[in-house]
């Protein structure tokens, strides 16, 4: 890795060192060749990891890629109501959205399947059910449209939603 460090940062620093350390420890000669103090070559750098030790991890939900001749196919022959979440990738909201839905999905699993629509890819479908909002989400029962809500939900909201929705008969 190559470091670019003017001579005034240099001594800035060396100095910092020399206050907070109480020796000085950075060596540097004409050809510019530099040794950092203990202290400075311990600083990661690159990707801050995902993992740490207080964050809980839930289990991965594998989603199940189907393929249809249309969308209307896909409605009619799924033997569970469907939440499809209407989503593009820029959409903030929408990959806030991804965790929740995949935790609904496997609590949910035997109530409910749920689709995902790139607005972006599929505009014609998105058009035909007049997505204004994202995310956007409709439940069908029996191929048709039974409710109908736009923005982000926590995990608890959204299975509330869903269960009453599947209540309420047509």
């Amino acid at each position: 890795m190559a470091v670019s460090v003017s001579t005034a940062t240099l001594l800035s620093l060396q100095l910092q060192l020399e206050r907070s350390t109480g020796f000085a420890s950075l060596k540097f000669s004409a050809s510019t060749s530099l040794r950092f103090p203990l202290q400075l070559q311990r600083l990661q750098t690159g990707k801050p990891k995902i993992f740490s030790p207080g964050r809980q991890l839930l289990p991965r939900v594998e989603a199940k890629k189907q393929t249809f001749s249309s969308f209307d196919d896909l409605l009619a022959n799924s033997d569970k109501p469907v939440l499809v979440d209407f989503y593009a990738t820029w959409c903030g909201p929408c990959q806030y959205m991804v965790p929740v839905l995949n935790q609904v999905s496997s609590t949910l699993k035997d109530k409910i399947q749920v689709v995902k629509i790139d607005t972006e890819k599929y505009p014609s479908i998105a058009n035909q059910y007049r997505i204004e909002a994202l995310p956007t989400f409709i439940i069908f029962r029996d191929g048709k449209p039974c409710d109908r809500f736009e923005g982000a939900l926590t995990p608890d909201q959204l299975i509330q939603r869903i269960e009453t929705a599947l209540q309420v008969k047509q």
